[in-house]
């Protein structure tokens, strides 16, 4: 069982940035591949990033080159850096992580059995 929690949102003006942090419990933390998703009001749930358990990165083409995953294994903490944000960022972030049978992130929401409760970006103009 994996535990997350959501932490660094805000509100920020168009061209800002934020850290997001996801602090997560328990041992299998550096095993565990682990994702970032939003949700703007209305709409659906949609993949952001993934970092893999080797490390490997992927991105949703919206948020590429402005976005960077990263995870600290030591610290149990996998982390978003948004920079150059837009409004149409404005969402809730959650973290998810997959189970320890899976190495890779995956795209797919429904691949990720543990979510934290979710952060609020929201940009300004």
């Amino acid at each position: 069982q994996v535990q997350l929690v959501e932490s660094g949102g805000g509100l920020v003006q168009a061209g800002g940035s934020l850290r997001l942090s996801c602090a997560a419990s328990g041992r299998t933390f550096s095993r565990n591949a682990m994702g970032w998703f939003r949700q703007a009001s209305g709409k659906e749930r949609e993949f952001v990033a993934y970092i893999s358990r080797s490390g490997f990165t992927d991105y949703a083409d919206s948020v590429q080159g402005r976005f960077t995953i990263s995870r600290n294994n030591v610290q149990n903490t996998v982390y978003l850096a948004t920079d150059s944000l837009k409004l149409e960022d404005t969402a809730v972030y959650y973290c998810a992580a997959r189970g320890l049978r899976y190495s890779s992130g995956s795209v797919n929401s429904d691949e990720y059995p543990y979510w934290g409760q979710g952060t609020q970006v929201t940009v300004s103009s």
